[in-house]
């Protein structure tokens, strides 16, 4: 097996698991239906909770999934910036980015993130990566 097959292996379970999470919780995910999502140990590997606070946040970041323990199986925290507490509209968006890291760890880079939520949403990629970047970028500095 070649480093290209185990990215296409990554990619085709990515796409398996934001399908999966469209026909349980779908077809349209709203912030009530992302947080279900988050609780669904066949989407989302380990324990999620969801807090709004920056303290965990760089500059310019809208979001962190900081895990709660040694190993993955502990939880994640996933912090997100205050801005958008009130803005439940956008949470599956930007929610939906920091999955691919919590269940598959570093080996998730930003296409991965960016693949999984636009496939969840049912959305074109390049769609959903301009709407992320304008809500990280509303983010105060």
């Amino acid at each position: 097996l070649t480093e290209q097959d185990g990215k296409r292996a990554l990619q085709d379970h990515i796409l398996e698991r934001a399908a999966l999470a469209r026909v349980r919780h779908g077809p349209e995910i709203d912030s009530a239906a992302i947080m279900r999502l988050l609780d669904d140990r066949d989407v989302v590997r380990f324990p999620v909770g969801l807090r709004f606070d920056a303290a965990a946040l760089q500059p310019g970041e809208f979001g962190h999934a900081a895990p709660l323990g040694d190993h993955p199986r502990q939880g994640f925290c996933l912090f997100l910036h205050p801005t958008f507490e009130n803005m439940r509209e956008v949470w599956p968006l930007l929610i939906a980015y920091h999955i691919a890291p919590i269940n598959y760890g570093d080996i998730a880079g930003a296409e991965d993130c960016e693949l999984f939520g636009a496939t969840l949403l049912g959305m074109d990629i390049e769609e959903y990566y301009a709407q992320l970047c304008a809500f990280a970028d509303s983010v105060p500095g």
